[in-house]
């Protein structure tokens, strides 16, 4: 069974960076996107960022410019890297697989981002 372990969350101050990293465990068949969503207090899980096997990239346009997504599709890792954090970024955030193959979709557990002075 394929499981998504994301890493390096935690507390950072107002315009500082962060990296957070997601890797798989196991292998997807025909792996073709992945990406980082997020969930803050009160609020719905929302899109952060995704990209493709072939490495097109689609930004919420709250991280547009500030956030920049990676990937390994062969390693099934993907990146997320964070900066000029503000305040409204504090989530938690959660790595997702979609299999172009089999339609099924994988989510790790997430991890938490807060940011505050």
């Amino acid at each position: 069974q394929v499981q998504l372990v994301e890493s390096g969350g935690g507390l950072v101050q107002p315009g500082g960076s962060l990296r957070l990293s997601c890797a798989a465990s196991g292998s997807i068949f025909r792996l073709g996107v992945m990406g980082w969503y997020r969930e803050a207090p009160g609020k719905e899980r929302e899109l952060v960022a995704t990209i493709t096997r072939i490495g097109t990239t689609n930004y919420a346009d709250s991280v547009k410019g500030r956030f920049t997504i990676s990937g390994d599709f062969a390693k099934i890792t993907v990146y997320l890297q964070m900066n000029s954090l503000k305040p409204d970024d504090t989530a938690v955030y959660y790595c997702k697989a979609v299999s172009s193959g089999s339609g099924m979709l994988y989510w790790g557990k997430g991890t938490l981002v807060t940011v505050s002075s």
